[in-house]
């Protein structure tokens, strides 16, 4: 079964490191993977002080995948790539003071992970990175695995071409709750497909075609899918908003494609041929709303309000 293990939030300084590797030993014995327990310390500890170092508070560790693929991830709210080697920094001096001398070797960077796992490398978001690591069995003497960085941390920086026969879809009585969550949920799917296909595309085939259609179809979730309007919404004290949302004709029409794809994933995760788990059947049915409400208005027809018991003054976010 996919892990699903409450998140480690850090604390700053080296006690965040220590928590990390004491609590990434008791997972690894938790799980009976005592062979991989050294690997796992070394790694955790050279990303959680990379991310005191570097990043940006709040800074959680979690454990992702199955007893035989466990993924070890490192997330903090800065968006940038991770340092891959770590040079002189005012506060390193005061941190390895505290530190064992295990832990010293992070002055060679992120060699150290390399050297200690089959697979590893950088997601990036706009609002934060994930840097994970799969613990390997022994250490590497040469220089390990090379780490891959995948995402994009300022989507808003690409140059966009111009939308052909554009038409505005209103999207209406949206449940703020379930449209965060539709949104947390994609962007979980889309880094574990991604990650799959990097580190285990053997043993989940799927996991790269399910992540090459993502890419394909990357703006156009986008465009359906805006944090701003969230945010605005929730500020204002609603529970649900109206969305105006304009875009291509054509692009409604493959995000048909889309509402398979999700249910596709769901019975993969059911099958544990994808690492995630599948959504409750309420987070489907709102999902095959909210994205058919594109399709079906892309193909000429009128809005459906959300149907749903919800409560709240709706009015548009544009």
């Amino acid at each position: 079964m996919p892990f699903d293990r409450p998140v480690l939030a850090l604390g700053p300084g080296p006690r965040g490191v220590q928590d990390a590797r004491r609590w990434v030993g008791d997972v690894c014995r938790g799980i009976g993977r005592v062979e991989i327990l050294e690997c796992a310390q070394l790694g955790v500890s050279e990303l959680v002080t990379n991310a005191l170092l570097h990043g940006a508070a709040p800074i959680e560790l979690r454990l992702r995948g199955t007893q035989e693929h466990p993924r070890i991830e490192v997330r903090d709210s800065s968006p940038d790539a991770p340092v891959l080697s770590v040079v002189a920094h005012p506060d390193l001096d005061g941190l390895q003071d505290d530190l064992d001398e295990t832990l010293l070797t992070f002055g060679r960077g992120l060699s150290i992970v390399a050297r200690a796992s089959t697979a590893w490398g950088a997601d990036l978001e706009p609002d934060g990175k994930v840097v994970w690591f799969v613990p390997a069995s022994s250490f590497a003497e040469d220089i390990g695995v090379e780490g891959a960085v995948t995402g994009e941390p300022d989507p808003a920086s690409r140059r966009v071409a111009p939308v052909a026969d554009p038409i505005t879809v209103h999207v209406l009585g949206v449940p703020i709750k379930a449209y965060s969550t539709f949104h947390w949920h994609l962007r979980e799917l889309r880094r574990e497909v991604r990650l799959l296909a990097l580190a285990h595309e053997s043993a989940y085939p799927l996991a790269a075609d399910l992540s090459d259609l993502f890419g394909s179809l990357e703006r156009h979730l986008r465009e359906v899918i805006g944090t701003e309007q969230v945010e605005q919404a929730t500020a204002e004290g609603r529970s649900d908003m109206d969305l105006e949302v304009s875009m291509g004709r054509a692009a409604t029409q493959s995000l048909s494609r889309f509402i398979e794809l999700l249910d596709l994933a769901d019975e993969f995760c059911r099958e544990e041929r994808l690492l995630s788990l599948a959504r409750s059947p309420e987070q489907r049915r709102f999902q095959r709303w909210l994205l058919g409400e594109f399709v079906r208005q892309g193909a000429g027809g009128q809005p459906i309000p959300w149907t749903e018991v919800h409560t709240g003054r709706r009015s548009v976010v544009s």
